[in-house]
This record gives structure tokens, C-alpha cells and sequence, in this order.
């Protein structure tokens, strides 16, 4: 045969075959002993076998194929085929014998691909191969079985002996080709430990066995998409590190319905924790938020829809959401960007999940940013940032004077309630704080699901959600500028706030004032304290019916039906105050009344002639019995109706000659009447009055104590001037003077001491038009602005945070 050193010289194999040491004639034999060949050797070879995981770590061997053999790969001979990406592999390469090495034989996982399970007959019972995994096999084997081929490692599988690797073979990549004949599928685990240059052929290799539905993709469809693939819009909203309330180009937004929620396709943002249930933010879901805000709020975007999935909701409940990639003109995928930064990873899927169209790219990002220990991939310990929460009312009012001196403060909207109130965060004082416009007020939108499942929902108003939706496009999540004037009661800061920057500077009052989306505040317009400016835009906007101002207005808190009141000459009376209830709610006895003189001493009989001893009486709602009351001095039977049963087998009292209440035990404090006692014989004594025009705080209430304190101060156990207007729903109207009716009312002081407050316009006018003689209500009216003017302006009582909003007056 030919000599294969040199084809033109021929090769006896025989001799050549002795000479070498494989055979064994005589004189060859004795040749291959002379020259130590082959067996005779002084050192024959002998194979150690050793095995990963046993002999030697699995790990070393990858490592040390990078470092010593050339080009990165180690020479091995695939020994045995378990299925088409599984082999048992034995290292050849001389180069690792110096590092003992050689002859090591392990189990090699194809990098980048997943073949079906070849089953196992010798189980019991027998385990049957998955669809298509015999072809497989069969398929590598006839490319692999028993050569030497270059393999490049990778890593290790978890449990640290099955190594990952790229088989090179001279005629190509087969892991391509068991892709393109649709014998596997890409292995999302094992491709995220390649280099991101090997990848792209995989991915073209399996989408053609998809379209061509070969293999295991013979029942593959495309995924299904509700909606359109591809869309142009403007995000409204980041509701999440990874997911974008958007508005689609073309539609107008004036509900909830026309948004799409996109999330971004195989990404995965740190997830925001529940207050409610105790569970913590995730490290850095707060940066993701805020740095896909900064990316993408208010921007045009791209959205390329991949994949669409049912995210479970709740119980039984479950929502279609669309997955996509998204890209601003400044960035082509703004997933790619927060993984790239560390402030997200990307999503671990299952081998069949339908994944990003750049999910590559991620992984390769995810790659850079793990290797670098950014963000979520950082070895140190994470700090969260800690942030004031100024929307409790007690720290809001401690913290509104600086916020006040501050001037203009930059602030980013981060919640919308209506069309003019909001929760914002300001970066320079680190704080969120509820706000709300100071001259302008929006009409109530549509509640929330939340709300309206606690019962807690106010019934919409017209061009309320119009309203709401003008500031979700306009503001929410943008950064504004604000200036503090004031404090509600319930730590609601109050002010202007300017949107947009330079030229594009807004007032964004007047521009929800001018679209016909809220209306100036009645009240400062009244008193003189609206801008100019919003008047007239009001006025444009009621002149060209815009919004609001399309339909009939009717005025908010005004009563259906008017009060009814009885007319009656204003008249001077001498008083004494009986029972305080609050700071403008009373009971008084007029002086020298003689029903006064005739109950008492009828009284005082009633009690010598019973004793004190209770006596069975029918206890009814509304009915007047005998109820005892120790006055201090002893105990004695006055009148009183009984206005409840309480749940304890007691009944409320309301002791009709005096205006006091009291709980007690009918066995024991309770007997009838006699008829000559009732009130259709001595009318009740005690009169409910109510100073006219004044509103105070609950007594509950800090103002409201103090009002009630200033008025028993003032008033209890004197002779009071009393000028009696009338009765309204059971109460008379009163004007209390300390001295003579010409000097200031006892009304008045506690306007002017901020404790009390004027009615809105339209009580006050209703009532001075309807009361018999409005000469003296009519002064009463214009002393009691003045004085409460002055209260503002000095910040005293209930206006020490500022002016009061129309939530805080009812």
C-alpha cells in the first residue's frame, strides 16, 4: 500500500506492523524489543480513567481549559451518545496532562439547546422517550459518536459534575443544526453561558424550524395577539419597574379603557412591597421605578408587542396583559437599558415560552451588568432610602412652615385624586405630601374600585373623570413646580403649581380654569382674594360653555329642599346659659320667665310628696317622665324626655327644663309624670339656640374645645343680652351679648379669635332674607367677615395653617 510519508514509494504493512510493536514474528519481534517500541516500552501506556465529581472537580477542568489549552478548547472523544444533547465525553488532550487531566471523562451538556428525553427501559415501569428523542440521538451519534472533537466549556450545571459546552465539529455548529431540524429547542439556561457572538445563530436555526413546524415545532403557532403588534403612543403612567400605562396615538383620552398596559418583554424589575400585608420592597424597585419614569413619561413611544399572558389577579381572577419591547428616540429598548444598569434582570422562561425579540441582547446586557456588580448584582449591602411621609396631618402642619418659606420648590407628581389634588414627592426635602390648588376647585371623578368596595365612594360629578384625566396626561409622574400659601386641618398643603419649563411655562390653575375643567373658588372671590387672571379665564370659559360650563351648574353643599324657618321679629332678651354643647350650640332659660318659677317650685313639690324612691313608667321614645338628677346638693326629680334605649338596658335623657343629657337605669332613676306636669300644661323651660352665622370645629377637636371653653368662659353663669332672630330646625337663632347690644357679640369674639367661622354665602344670605327683620342680621354678617377676615390674615385659631379647603367645612 502507499507509504503515507510518501505516496511514491510503497508501505508493507505487515513489517511495518512488527517493526512498530503490534506484532509479534520472530525477527521483528526481537527488532521491537531492541528498539523498546510499543509494549516493550519502559513506560507502556496505560489509561487512568478518572470521573467529574469524583476524582477531580468538574469546575477545575473548565477553568483549566481556559488557561492551558490553545485557543480555549479541549480535545475529547465523544464516548457515548444519552440523548441529543447529552454525551459522555473523555479528555485527550495532551496539553492537560501536566495537570492531570488527561483521560478525565465527564458528562457534557450541549450549550444552547435542549433535545427530548430518551426514556429508560430498564426502569420499572419503563419510562418512554419523549416525541422525537430517538431522532435525535440517532442524529448525533452519526455526526459525533467516537471522534475527537475541539469542545469549548462553559460551566457547570447546578449540582457541579455535568459540565456545559459548545461541540466544535470541522463540517459546522451542530448545535445549529439540531435546532434547524427542529430535534430541540433552545435551552434559555445553558445559552446565558455562551458569548453573546454564538447565540444569533441558534435563534435563526430555530425560528426556521418554526415556520417550517419541523420536529418538535410541528404543532407550533405563532403566538396570538389580542390587539395590534406593533403601536405608536404616550405613556401616562409607570405603574411598576416594568410596566407603562400608555396612551395609543389617535385616541383620545377621556377614560381608563382607552390606556394599554404594556409590560416589558422578558425583564424582570424589582418588585414593590404591600404596606397592608407587612411585605418590604425589593432592593432597588424604587431606582427602577424612578429611572423608567425619567425614561419614558409624557415621551412618544414604540411598542413592539411579543407575547401576550393571563397574570392572576386574585382569587379566581386573572388579567390579559401584553408584553413588549419598548423604544423612545433615544433609546432603542428601555429594557435594556435597566438591565444594562443593574436596576433589572431578565426573566428566566421555560424552553417553549415565547420570550423578547432582543432577548439576546438583554441576556448580554444582564451579562455586563453582573460582571461589573451594578445595581441588584452588587456584593454590598443594599440601604434603602428613607422618606418622609407628610400626608399625616400632624406632621404636615409642623412641616408647612418650611415648605411655605421655601418659595418655588421643584416636585414630581406622584398620584392623582382629582383634577386639582395630588400626592407629591420633592426631591430636595425628601418628603411626599398631599397638595391641592388653592383657588380652584375640580369636580368629584368616578370613585375607585377600593373605594366603592369599602363603601366609602362619593357619587361622580359631572366632568369629574374629564377632569382627572386631564391632569393623568398633563402631570402625574412629571416634574412641576410649587409654592406652598398654606395647611389645611387635614395636612393638605395648599398653592399654585406651574408646569413645564422656560417658554412652556404654565400655570396650570388657569389652564384647568380655562378648559372649563374647575372652577375659581366661590368664597375668594367673594372676599376678593381671586387672581384677576383666573376670573377672567372663568368667565371666557363660561362664555364659550367649555366643560363645566355646558351644562346647568348647581351649586355643591346647597340644600334640595329649603330649611324652614319660622318668622319672627327680632327682639331683645335677658338670658342665662343652662347647658354648653359646643362653641355655638347651647340651652338657655330667659330671664323672669314665669313657666321658669312654676315648673321649679311644682318640682320640688313632686319630689317631697314621692321621695326618691323610682317607680315602674313606660319608657317610649319621645315620652316625658320624671328622671332623678342629683344637683349637687341632693337628689331631685326634674323633667326629661327619653330620646334612646341604649344597648345595655339604659335610656338617654334629655332634661327638657335645663338642656343637660344623662344615661341611667329606668328601675332605679325613672317614674311617671303627673299630667299636670306635661308639656302641653308648662311648656319646657330650657330653649336649644344656636349662635346665628357661626360654624365651629367638633368638640372633639382641638379649635373646637377651645371654642367651647372661650364660650363658657364668656357666657356661662352670667346675665347675657340675647337678641333672638328666629328658629331654624328646632333652634333659635341667637346674638349674644356680654353687656349691651351695641358692643361686640359674643359671636363675633370667637369669629375673630379664629375659633368660629362664617357660614358660606348662601346660608347666610338664606337666612337674612328669610328672617322677619334682617336690619340687624344684616350688620351681624358684615362684623362677623371682618372679624373673620382678620383672624386669617393673623393666622389665629382654625386659619394658624392657612385657608381652609371645602373638604375641612362640613
Amino acid at each position: 500500500m502507499p507509504d503515507p510519508s510518501d505516496k511514491t514509494k510503497q508501505w508493507n504493512l505487515s513489517v511495518e506492523s512488527v517493526r512498530r510493536g503490534f506484532c509479534i514474528p520472530k525477527v521483528a519481534y526481537k527488532e521491537a524489543v531492541s528498539n523498546r517500541a510499543g509494549v516493550h516500552s519502559d513506560k507502556p501506556l496505560v489509561r487512568k480513567l478518572m470521573n467529574a465529581g469524583d476524582e477531580f472537580e468538574a469546575m477545575t477542568l473548565v477553568n483549566k481549559s481556559k488557561r492551558v489549552c490553545t485557543g480555549g478548547t479541549v480535545k475529547c472523544v465523544i464516548e457515548y451518545v444519552f440523548d441529543g444533547s447529552r454525551f459522555r465525553c473523555l479528555v485527550t488532550d495532551p496539553e492537560l496532562e501536566s495537570q492531570g487531566l488527561i483521560y478525565g471523562s465527564f458528562t457534557l451538556i450541549l450549550a444552547g439547546v435542549s433535545c427530548p428525553r430518551v426514556g429508560n427501559p430498564r426502569l420499572n415501569p419503563p419510562t418512554p422517550s419523549e416525541p422525537f428523542a430517538e431522532a435525535a440521538r440517532d442524529f448525533v451519534e452519526l455526526r459525533l459518536l467516537q471522534r475527537e472533537l475541539e469542545v469549548t466549556l462553559h460551566g457547570c450545571d447546578k449540582s457541579g459534575v455535568c459540565l456545559v459546552g459548545t461541540v466544535h465539529h470541522p463540517r459546522g455548529n451542530i448545535s445549529a443544526e439540531i435546532l434547524k431540524n427542529g430535534l430541540g429547542r433552545i435551552s434559555d439556561w445553558t445559552v446565558r453561558m455562551m458569548s453573546p457572538g454564538e447565540v444569533p445563530p441558534l435563534r435563526i436555526a430555530e425560528n426556521a424550524a418554526k415556520r417550517a413546524t419541523l420536529g418538535v415545532f410541528e404543532s407550533y403557532k405563532p403566538p396570538v395577539l389580542t390587539g395590534a403588534s406593533e403601536f405608536m403612543g404616550t405613556v401616562i403612567e409607570v405603574t411598576s419597574g416594568d410596566t407603562l400605562m400608555i396612551l395609543p396615538n389617535g385616541e383620545t383620552y377621556d377614560a381608563e379603557s382607552k390606556l394599554k398596559k404594556i409590560s416589558l418583554a422578558s425583564l424582570r424589575a424589582p418588585r414593590a412591597g404591600n404596606e397592608r400585608t407587612g411585605k418590604p420592597d425589593e432592593p432597588f424597585s424604587a431606582e427602577c421605578k424612578e429611572r423608567l419614569r425619567a425614561m419614558t413619561i409624557g415621551k412618544s413611544v414604540k411598542v413592539n408587542v411579543n407575547y401576550e399572558r393571563e397574570i392572576p389577579m386574585g382569587p379566581n381572577q386573572t388579567e390579559k396583559r401584553q408584553f413588549g419591547t419598548i423604544s423612545t428616540k433615544q433609546k432603542a429598548d428601555i429594557g435594556e437599558v435597566l438591565i444594562s444598569e443593574g436596576l433589572a434582570t431578565t426573566q428566566r422562561h421555560r424552553d417553549d415560552d415565547e420570550k423578547s425579540a432582543r432577548y439576546d441582547e438583554l441576556v448580554a446586557a444582564e451579562s455586563v451588568a453582573t460582571a461589573a456588580k451594578k445595581g441588584v448584582h452588587s456584593t454590598s449591602e443594599y440601604k434603602k432610602k428613607t422618606v418622609n411621609d407628610l400626608t399625616d396631618p400632624k406632621k404636615a402642619k409642623t412641616y408647612a412652615g418650611t415648605l411655605q418659606r421655601a418659595g418655588n420648590t421643584k416636585a414630581i407628581v406622584d398620584y392623582v385624586f382629582n383634577g386639582s389634588r395630588f400626592k407629591l414627592f420633592i426631591p430636595s426635602e425628601n418628603c411626599y405630601v398631599a397638595f391641592a390648588l388653592s383657588n380652584v376647585r375640580c369636580p368629584q371623578p368616578s370613585p375607585s374600585a377600593g373605594a366603592a368596595s369599602r363603601g366609602k365612594a362619593k357619587p361622580a360629578e359631572p366632568f369629574g373623570d374629564a377632569s382627572k384625566c386631564h391632569s393623568r396626561l398633563n402631570v402625574l409622574q412629571r416634574q412641576v413646580e410649587i409654592v406652598c400659601t398654606g395647611v389645611t386641618q387635614g395636612g393638605v398643603m395648599t398653592g399654585d403649581l406651574y408646569v413645564g419649563q422656560g417658554a412652556q411655562r404654565r400655570d396650570y390653575c388657569i389652564e384647568l380654569v380655562a378648559s372649563g375643567l374647575a372652577t375659581v373658588d366661590q368664597r375668594k372671590i367673594d372676599y376678593g382674594e381671586a387672581p384677576k387672571v383666573l376670573i377672567d379665564s372663568q368667565t371666557a370659559a363660561q362664555e364659550n360653555k367649555l366643560g363645566i360650563w355646558s351644562i346647568a351648574q348647581v351649586k355643591k353643599d346647597e340644600p334640595a329642599a329649603a330649611k324652614v324657618f319660622d318668622k319672627a321679629d327680632s327682639k331683645i332678651a335677658e338670658i342665662q346659659i343652662s347647658e354648653i354643647r359646643s362653641g355655638n350650640h347651647f340651652f338657655f332659660r330667659v330671664n323672669g320667665d314665669e313657666s321658669a318659677k312654676v315648673i321649679d317650685d311644682s318640682m320640688k313639690i313632686f319630689t317631697d310628696t314621692n321621695g326618691t324612691n323610682a317607680a315602674p313608667c313606660e319608657v317610649k321614645i319621645g315620652k316625658v317622665v320624671a328622671a332623678l338628677f342629683d344637683d349637687g346638693a341632693s337628689n331631685s326629680w326634674y323633667r326629661a324626655k327619653v330620646l334612646e334605649k341604649t344597648d345595655k338596658g339604659k335610656v338617654r335623657l334629655l332634661f327638657i327644663d335645663h338642656g343637660n343629657e344623662a344615661v341611667v337605669s329606668p328601675a332605679s332613676h325613672l317614674r311617671p309624670l303627673d299630667m299636670s306636669l306635661g308639656t302641653d300644661q308648662i311648656p319646657a323651660v330650657a330653649k336649644e339656640g344656636k349662635l346665628v352665622f357661626s360654624k365651629v370645629r367638633p368638640i372633639e377637636e382641638d379649635d373646637g374645645i377651645d371654642a367651647a371653653r372661650m364660650f363658657q368662659g364668656m357666657a356661662w353663669g352670667k346675665d347675657l343680652k340675647a337678641r333672638l332672630h328666629g328658629e331654624a330646625e328646632g333652634q333659635v337663632l341667637v346674638t349674644l351679648y356680654e353687656a349691651d347690644t351695641d358692643s361686640p357679640s359674643i359671636n363675633e369674639k370667637l369669629v375673630s379669635e379664629g375659633l368660629a367661622r362664617i357660614g358660606k354665602r348662601y346660608e347666610v344670605y338664606d337666612i337674612v332674607n328669610r328672617m322677619g327683620n334682617s336690619d340687624s342680621l344684616g350688620k351681624l354678617a358684615k362684623d362677623l367677615e371682618a372679624a373673620q377676615n382678620s383672624a386669617r390674615k393673623s393666622r389665629k385659631g382654625m386659619w394658624v395653617y392657612g385657608e381652609i379647603p371645602e373638604e375641612d367645612e362640613d
